[in-house]
């Protein structure tokens, strides 16, 4: 028996990941910061699909994320941590990603919204994994699989050629630059053990993370997460990928 855990599972890309790894014949953990929310995306899958109460924001709501994975199953093969939000403010305002870009440069951004978004995007990926980490030691050949985004490379973003640049902020974009900074130093920290750390780009999904101004489907969005989820012995460890870019640079 395989046992996965998805954060920020009960819709979207999360959903769809849970989807496909519990068609795979693994149990999976649904994470959900609301639980009713969890518990009704849980019954539309099929399989051993468990809806667990999980705030990354929160450490008690981890610890005890992580108390009932290990009362329950005893450990962890599989974590995705997909959990993410752009903004605390796009929704209300009503304005499109290229308007809430314009108003999120580095000269304009809220310290506020900046820390708010942080706190799920980078610091939430951190306290997820020092507490599932025990867990993801018990397994033979745990995964770790980081859902980050390829507007947080540096590299494709210190390219005038590309088009997107003027998009990234000190908020959304560069909390995935952070949380690709965590994965390399999550990689280095596992090289030498069974424990593969990937990272992955879901690419321009339709999401409500972006208002659905996405191209790509949800199905799309979910590959590279679930690819990187499922290899084996000779995978790739420590690296960024996209299902049709490829590898992609920091």
């Amino acid at each position: 028996m395989q046992v996965a855990l998805v954060t920020g599972a009960n819709q979207g890309i999360g959903l769809q990941i849970a989807k496909e790894l519990a068609e795979k014949g693994l149990v999976v953990y649904l994470g959900s910061r609301n639980l009713p929310r969890g518990l009704d995306a849980a019954k539309t899958l099929s399989g051993d699909v468990r809806a667990v109460q999980l705030d990354v924001t929160d450490r008690v709501s981890v610890a005890d994320a992580a108390a009932k994975i290990e009362r329950e199953v005893g450990q962890l093969d599989v974590l995705v941590q997909n959990a993410a939000i752009s903004n605390t403010r796009k929704v209300n305002l009503g304005i499109g990603l290229e308007e809430y870009g314009r108003l999120n440069r580095a000269s304009t951004c809220s310290i506020d919204e900046m820390r708010a978004v942080w706190d799920t995007n980078v610091f939430g990926v951190l306290a997820v994994y020092q507490a599932m980490l025990p867990l993801l030691r018990k397994s033979p050949a745990a995964r770790i699989v980081n859902v980050s985004s390829g507007v947080g490379s540096l590299a494709r973003n210190s390219d005038p050629a590309n088009a997107y640049r003027r998009m990234f902020t000190p908020i959304y974009s560069a909390s995935k630059t952070a949380m690709n900074a965590l994965s390399v130093a999550m990689a280095i920290e596992l090289e030498g053990t069974s424990i593969k750390v990937n990272t992955v780009s879901p690419g321009f999904t339709k999401t409500g993370l972006n208002g659905y101004e996405g191209v790509d489907t949800i199905e799309q969005g979910a590959a590279e997460a679930v690819k990187m989820a499922l290899i084996g012995p000779d995978g790739p460890h420590g690296g960024f990928t996209h299902a049709t870019l490829g590898t992609l640079p920091w």
